[in-house]
C-alpha cells in the first residue's frame, strides 16, 4: 500500500528548505555578480536562471523522493514550467518591492571590503538585497507547492501533453 503524502509534510518541507537555500545562495551570489554589469531586473533574472539548473539537480536528488523515478525528462519539462512561473514571480516581485522600498526609504549602500583576501571592495545596496529576499520568499512558497503537487508527482499532464503534441513514446 502506498503511503499518502500531505502537502506540507515536515520531512519534505525541511529537505526542500535546505535544497532551496542552496539554490537561493547561488541565485543571490550570481545575481550580485551580474549586478556589476547589468541593471537590477536583468541581474535578478540571470541569477534566477543560474540557480534553476542547480535547483533541478538538487530537488530531484534530495527532495520529494524523486531520485529514482526514471521520469527525468518529464520532470525536467514540468520543472521548466514551474521555473517559468517562478521566474515571473521572482523578477516581478523583486522589481515591485524595490520600487516600494525606494519610495519609502532612501537608498542605502554599504561597502564590504575583502582587501585581505581579494584586494577588492564590494558595494551592497541594502534596498535591492531586501527586495530580492522578499521575492525569494514568495518564490519559495509557490515553488514548494508546485513541485510537490505537479513536477515530481504523476499528474497525467505530461502524458496528455505528449498525446496533444503527438510526441511519441515516453522514455
Amino acid at each position: 500500500m502506498k503511503k499518502k503524502s500531505t502537502l506540507f509534510n515536515l520531512k519534505d518541507l525541511i529537505v526542500y528548505f535546505l535544497v532551496a537555500g542552496a539554490g537561493a545562495g547561488v541565485q543571490f551570489i550570481a545575481g550580485s555578480f551580474f549586478r556589476n554589469y547589468y541593471g537590477f531586473t536583468t541581474s535578478v533574472a540571470l541569477g534566477y536562471i543560474a540557480s534553476s539548473v542547480v535547483g533541478f539537480i538538487l530537488t530531484k536528488m534530495f527532495a520529494f523522493d524523486a531520485r529514482s523515478t526514471n521520469k527525468t525528462r518529464r520532470e525536467m519539462i514540468k520543472f521548466g514550467i514551474v521555473v517559468f512561473i517562478s521566474f515571473g514571480i521572482t523578477t516581478g516581485i523583486s522589481t515591485a518591492s524595490l520600487i516600494i522600498i525606494n519610495k519609502f526609504f532612501s537608498e542605502h549602500h554599504y561597502v564590504i571590503s575583502f582587501a585581505p583576501l581579494f584586494d577588492k571592495s564590494f558595494e551592497i545596496n541594502v534596498n535591492e538585497s531586501i527586495s530580492v529576499l522578499i521575492a525569494m520568499g514568495c518564490s519559495f512558497v509557490s515553488n514548494y507547492i508546485l513541485h510537490k503537487t505537479f513536477t515530481f508527482k504523476s499528474t497525467g499532464f505530461y502524458d496528455r501533453a505528449k498525446v496533444a503534441l503527438n510526441l511519441g513514446k515516453d522514455e
